[in-house]
C-alpha cells in the first residue's frame, strides 16, 4: 500500500517563501508526481507535474514563483514556493501516478492513483 504524506505548511506574510514536502512510503511503482491545492468551494487546480512524460510543467499561476523537484534517492517530492500571494492559501496536496502520462495531462487530471492528506498554506497580507 503506497502512502503520500505531505508536510511543510504553515501560514506565512506576502512574498515570504515555503517548501513543501510529499514522503512516499510503501510497495510503489511511482513515476509520475505532481502538487495541487484546493480552496473550499473550488475545483481541485493542478500545480506542477514532475518525472512524467516531458520534463515538469506549471500552472500559469504560479509559474516562475513555484519550484517542483524530486529526490531520486528517497522518491521524496518538493514544492518551494517564493513570493507567495494570499491568493496561494490553500490546502495543498501531492499526487502520484504508476504510469507516463503527459505533464499537462497529468496536471490538468485529478484522476490519479495516489493521493496525500494534504498541508494547509496560508498566506496573509
Amino acid at each position: 500500500q503506497v502512502q503520500l504524506l505531505e508536510s511543510g505548511g504553515g501560514s506565512v506574510q506576502t512574498g515570504e517563501s515555503l517548501r513543501l514536502s510529499c514522503v512516499v512510503s510503501g510497495d510503489n511503482a511511482i513515476v509520475s508526481m505532481g502538487w495541487f491545492r484546493q480552496v473550499p468551494g473550488k475545483e481541485r487546480e493542478g500545480l506542477a507535474a514532475i518525472n512524467c512524460a516531458v520534463g515538469t510543467s506549471y500552472a500559469d499561476s504560479v509559474k516562475g514563483r513555484f519550484r517542483i523537484d524530486k529526490d531520486h534517492t528517497s522518491g521524496t517530492l518538493f514544492l518551494q514556493m517564493n513570493s507567495l500571494k494570499p491568493e496561494d492559501s490553500a490546502l495543498y496536496y501531492c499526487a502520484a501516478d504508476t504510469e507516463y502520462v503527459g505533464c499537462t495531462s497529468f496536471r490538468l487530471s485529478t484522476v490519479h492513483n495516489y493521493w496525500g492528506q494534504g498541508t494547509q498554506v496560508t498566506v496573509s497580507s
